[in-house]
């Protein structure tokens, strides 16, 4: 775990690596992409949508930067399965945004805390239920937008090999899809990461890496108490003993 002073108020910790980093770049840029260039051909009737066809050159101009761009997602998603698939696999990281139990009780606990009904919110680990939300919406719904975006794209030869019912169904799953992602992500997401209270007026620590102490122990408080027994058990430990490994897999 590194530390860096980067307020004096308030510690830094080391929460993300450039891998991870450069991967949410990466997804912010496509998401960017393909709404401004996918959302006028779904709402093609609106004036905003016809000027933006305009400034990018046509519908064809528009049409080609969103299978550039809808081709770039597919290899961002497959290149993230993979990496994690090897990473949990071979190299000991840790499944930290696997579904359990325990995300199903802190959406219950928060619940009550809401409206009142306890005083404490949900003890979340590296991940909240709602950071795990948004996420497995992207990689289920990423999947259908990729295999319902070949299929649109690729008519003549989908249905040579599927039933010709397949196009219309697969132009209702496309844009029904596209606009669930769209939506939960300005609101929920952005909420989350903008507006909330505990963040505001943003939280940096996927752009930067780091998370402020105070932070991590009010969002993150079961991250916290394990990074602080791995730094107990380390200084205890036998001389060159290292956490860089456990840290860096738990960065994952």
């Amino acid at each position: 775990m590194e530390y860096s002073d980067q307020s004096n108020t308030d510690e830094q910790i080391r929460r993300f690596g450039i891998y991870r980093i450069i991967e949410h770049l990466a997804l912010i840029a496509l998401f960017v992409v393909l709404s401004v260039t996918g959302l006028p051909q779904k709402f093609y009737y609106l004036g905003i949508s016809q000027s933006v066809i305009v400034i990018l050159g046509g519908i064809d101009n528009l049409r080609l930067f969103h299978h550039l761009a809808g081709v770039l997602f597919a290899v961002l998603v497959i290149q993230h399965i993979i990496a994690n698939f090897i990473g949990v696999a071979f190299l000991r990281w840790e499944p930290a945004m696997l579904v359990t139990l325990k995300d199903a009780q802190d959406a219950f606990q928060n619940v009550r805390y809401y409206l009142g009904l306890d005083d404490r919110p949900a003890q979340c680990g590296r991940y909240t239920y709602k950071e795990k939300c948004i996420y497995w919406l992207i990689i289920i719904g990423g999947f259908q937008m990729i295999i319902s975006g070949l299929v649109l794209w690729f008519p003549v030869t989908a249905t040579q090999y599927l039933p010709g019912m397949f196009i219309p169904v697969s132009k209702m799953v496309h844009t029904s899809e596209a606009m669930l992602i769209f939506l939960l992500v300005v609101t929920w997401h952005i909420y989350d990461s903008v507006l909330s209270p505990d963040v505001f007026p943003l939280n940096k620590s996927i752009f930067t890496g780091n998370i402020g102490r105070k932070q991590m122990k009010r969002l993150h408080p079961l991250e916290m108490e394990e990074k602080s027994e791995a730094v107990t058990a380390a200084l205890s430990g036998p001389p060159g003993h290292e956490m860089a490994e456990d840290y860096e897999r738990m960065g994952t």
